[in-house]
């Protein structure tokens, strides 16, 4: 049942202190897949112990609806409870999972992650196609030297292709496009064997599709320069093993590296359309299942390469589950060699918002601070949110006035659909959607059930986040009223007996009243009342003023 590496007679029972051992898994379109790795931090870096692999077709959804079918997703729940034992049998401490395009297409894609949270404990999370694109960087990255040269990679999805450019550093570019082996076969292809007419539309298809995103890795590359092609995932693993056994009798113990030609590749496209699904089957070397989506992923790759001007590939076995493996590391400090630049990625991303809607950083700084330390001082007391709440808080707070670059009015509604559509790398659906939903309810009224974008929350946990954290930012955003920076800073104390906060306001400058900062504060502490049940009282330093009562 496991695929397991050699070493695996070595791996402890019980993960030692030093050794951490971490599953990912990837909902894809065509299969779910799950890796296990043990994790050396003193390196670092992470050898694999076991994959799992179930083909379970969420790309084939209801023709007239879009919904993922119920038996799908049955067979989806079944195979992710067997991937958790497995997880569990090698003392896996946590399991990362994402999801990618035909859960983010589908109109109960929600439902379904809703579904395997509430059966499974699993709680799953959505990720953009950009996303996805950077994460399959971290796990190329992990698996191959770029030795600071260009590559290009391409990795072919049963819903859709990433096209990435990098060269070790930061991704110059990340594209997701809406091209698979599992939607191309079912919206295009309907003969078998295929018909030209039907080849011929495949390949122009996929060629137009693919245009966009080509045209931006090629804008991007300096003069001279020639980027090596890089490709992941099954269609592309397949391509290689069929090659890699009509070549040479055997199929490579990794394929990790394995190069074939653009030229191998036309020659094996011009006789897959030739064959039927069941004659394909009979090819040696090609999985299960793969046969009938095995033709779109191949014209896809050629459509690619003949844009691209690339004449051979070379595979890399590590992508989306990997990279999600390594942004785990980044995001928990095991990584602080060449990835380094990464872990940083989403506050870099969050200022690359800011300074496209031309925000005051300087302001949204200070209301930062003011969030923050308001969210420290009253955690465990009030609140039991950790680290990724307050790195949500932050984003939400820095960018809370991002709706002002579209209109003065309702410019809190603005900031909900700017940040909800603005492509915050770093995080998750899921996490952009509540960084969205905090920024919209940092002032007018509070977050109710009838809120749209407040209903698409996934779980009552995530809309408890919203609230609480929004009422935070808006005690943080009354402190700066004037925003001239007029507090200095704020001490906060809870009397638990009397269900109180009392806030210690320090003025910047000795004589300044802070009085509309304080008119603010009475004004907007009602829905943090309401939130925590408790009676909010402020005060200015060395005064004996109380406007708060």
């Amino acid at each position: 049942m496991l695929n397991l590496v050699s070493s695996w007679e070595s791996v402890p029972t019980q993960p030692s202190k030093q050794h951490r051992i971490i599953a990912a898994i990837d909902l894809g379109t065509n299969s779910l897949h799950m890796v296990v790795v043990k994790i050396d931090p003193t390196l670092p870096a992470f050898s694999i112990i076991a994959r799992e692999k179930e083909t379970v077709r969420l790309g084939d959804r209801n023709l007239k609806t879009g919904e993922l079918k119920p038996e799908i997703i049955e067979k989806a729940i079944a195979a992710l409870g067997r991937f958790q034992e497995v997880a569990k049998t090698i003392n896996a401490e946590t399991i990362i999972a994402v999801a990618t395009s035909a859960v983010r297409e589908a109109p109960n894609g929600k439902d379904f992650l809703h579904t395997i949270e509430t059966e499974l404990g699993l709680s799953v999370n959505l990720i953009s196609g950009q996303e996805e694109a950077r994460r399959i960087y971290l796990g190329v990255l992990s698996g191959m030297e770029f030795n600071n040269q260009p590559h290009t990679i391409i990795d072919i999805g049963g819903g859709s292709t990433e096209l990435i450019l990098g060269d070790s550093q930061q991704a110059r570019i990340l594209t997701s496009t809406k091209v698979g082996a599992v939607r191309l076969t079912s919206e295009l292809i309907t003969t078998d064997p295929i018909s030209n007419t039907e080849f011929q539309y495949l390949q122009a298809y996929a060629r137009g599709m693919l245009e966009r995103s080509v045209e931006e890795v090629l804008a991007n590359l300096e003069l001279g320069e020639s980027p090596r092609l890089v490709g992941t995932a099954g269609t592309i693993e397949t391509l290689a093993m069929i090659h890699a056994r009509e070549k040479s009798g055997v199929i490579p113990s990794t394929l990790n590296g394995y190069q074939f030609s653009f030229k191998d590749l036309q020659e094996l496209v011009n006789r897959l359309r030739k064959l039927s699904n069941s004659e394909r089957a009979e090819i040696p070397g090609m999985p299960e299942k793969r046969p009938e989506v095995i033709l779109a992923g191949a014209v896809i790759l050629q459509e690619a390469m003949t844009l691209l001007s690339s004449e051979s590939i070379t595979v890399c076995e590590r992508s989306l589950r990997e990279g999600v493996i390594v942004d785990w590391m980044l995001t928990h400090g095991l990584i602080e060699d060449k990835l380094r630049y990464q872990s940083s990625i989403r506050e870099r991303n969050v200022l690359k918002l800011a300074d496209k809607y031309h925000i005051n950083l300087e302001y949204s700084d200070r209301v930062a601070k003011f969030a923050e330390g308001l969210f420290d001082q009253t955690q465990g007391s009030l609140h039991h949110w950790g680290t990724d709440e307050r790195q949500m808080l932050w984003a939400a707070t820095i960018l809370h006035n991002c709706g002002h670059y579209i209109s003065h009015s309702s410019h809190h509604k603005h900031s909900y659909y700017l940040i909800r559509n603005g492509e915050l790398l770093g995080y998750t659906e899921t996490e952009i959607e509540i960084i969205a939903n905090i920024a919209r309810y940092h002032r007018k009224s509070p977050p109710k059930k009838k809120h749209e974008n407040y209903q698409s929350l996934l779980t009552k946990e995530h809309r408890q986040i919203v609230s609480q954290l929004s009422a935070i930012l808006r005690l943080a955003v009354a402190l700066d009223r004037r925003q001239i920076g007029a507090v200095a800073q704020v001490q906060c104390e809870y009397y638990p007996q009397l269900r109180q906060v009392n806030l210690l306001i320090s003025p910047s400058q000795s004589d300044d009243d802070c009085a509309l900062e304080l008119w603010s504060l009475d004004y907007k502490k009602g829905v943090f009342e309401e939130e925590f049940g408790v009676k909010l009282v402020a005060s200015l330093e060395n005064s004996s003023i109380a406007n708060l009562s």
